[in-house]
């Protein structure tokens, strides 16, 4: 199995939904080539909500949440053309902004609780197929 979430950065430093895309494509395809070329094997994570964490007091979060929808619109679009497993595990990352025990004590982070929550939702997938 291989894994992949990937641009949480991006959105953070401002790039584009269409440089986001091109990066994001290329990295599922390497992602497909590391499990052997079977695209089964390979999930895909949505990218975290960073905006509902104390890190991002004095920000926009509206739009922070609105740009992490739009390059989740990127990678949930891509891996559909490609025929990769997409789990969406952004809500239960926006979870944080009432339950500060899914983050580490830098206050970004997720914690190991949310850990083993994304783990929990993928799990069951892994098991059934």
């Amino acid at each position: 199995m291989v894994s992949l979430l990937i641009g949480v950065n991006n959105q953070y430093r401002g790039r584009t939904a269409e440089e986001y895309s091109l990066e994001f494509k290329a990295l599922l395809l390497q992602a497909i080539t590391f499990a052997g070329g079977h695209k089964e094997k390979v999930i895909v994570l949505s990218i975290p909500d960073w905006g509902v964490t104390p890190f991002a007091v004095g920000r926009d979060k509206s739009k922070i949440a609105e740009e992490i929808n739009l390059f989740n619109d990127v990678n949930k679009s891509v891996c559909d053309e490609l025929g990769v497993k997409w789990f969406d595990i952004t809500p239960l990352t926006r979870n944080a902004k009432d339950d500060l025990s899914l983050l580490t004590a830098d206050g970004l982070h997720p914690s190991g609780k949310a850990y083993r929550e994304w783990a929990e939702l993928v799990l069951e997938w892994v098991v059934l197929n």
